[in-house]
């Protein structure tokens, strides 16, 4: 493993991101603490709690990984996109450096920067609202390992994409909507047992309710099937990006 050649672009990656500082962090921040205000403020005064859980706490969870999942996948996708777009990409895979190298320095680096976020959301919380975490471990464990897949599937998409309006397409239209509806902001306990069984083919509830269960031990599904799911699409997504490169499509002219 050529180390030097995985920390240039990780730090490359990382230097953009201290760049546009107001963009990466403090946009994000400041959205989420609207949803603190709105949601936790407005609607929490009307919903005491949810299994056992005040409302203000409850939705902390599906917030982060609300701007956890999209930060990722924008940050990666932008980060192997512009690239592609200004030829330099031919460059990296001119250099001496393996395909492994080349995603472990984006993906690494757009992992951290959501990561890092996560964790800048999560102190910021504590001016909303009292909130414990009972699994420390397992919280930080959910935290790496979807900063890590959805930075997998944002390379991708950085990789599919022709243009700067595709790389939002996948966020805005798809991302975005399955958070909410993947029991960010409520239980799927709550829906009439049809929809229930409809909100289970979404992959986002597995991920809400593992991190969920990590700080209250409360969750829609079980622990084991969150963890498995997530792992089961970080796989999927790793042979993806493999066969990208083996095939050279939309990598190699």
């Amino acid at each position: 493993m050529n180390w030097h050649a995985v920390k240039a672009i990780y730090m490359f990656e990382i230097h953009r991101a201290v760049r546009t500082v107001g963009q990466s962090i403090i946009s994000p921040v400041l959205s989420t603490s609207l949803y603190f205000v709105v949601f936790g403020a407005a609607i929490g005064s009307r919903i005491q709690e949810i299994d056992g859980i005040s409302y203000a706490a409850f939705i902390i969870p599906g917030l982060i990984m609300l701007q956890l999942l999209t930060q990722s996948i924008s940050n990666a996708a932008f980060g192997i996109y512009f690239p592609r777009f200004a030829g330099t990409i031919y460059e990296v895979l001119s250099a001496p450096v393996s395909a492994a190298e080349i995603v472990l320095g984006y993906v690494g680096a757009a992992a951290t920067k959501s990561i890092l976020l996560g964790l800048i959301i999560l102190a910021t919380a504590t001016f909303f609202v009292d909130f414990e975490i009972a699994h420390p471990v397992w919280m930080i464990l959910f935290l790496v390992l979807t900063g890590f897949t959805f930075a997998l599937f944002g390379f991708i998409i950085g990789i599919w994409a022709d243009g700067f309006e595709q790389l939002q397409l996948v966020p805005l239209l798809i991302v975005t909507p399955l958070t909410f509806l993947g029991g960010s902001f409520y239980s799927i306990d709550m829906l009439p047992p049809f929809w229930r069984d409809v909100s289970l083919l979404n992959p986002v509830v597995y991920l809400v309710s593992g991190f969920r269960w990590a700080f209250y031990e409360s969750s829609d599904v079980s622990i084991l099937v969150s963890l498995s799911m997530t792992l089961a699409f970080m796989a999927v997504a790793i042979v993806t990006i493999w066969w990208i490169f083996k095939t050279g499509w939309r990598v190699k002219p």
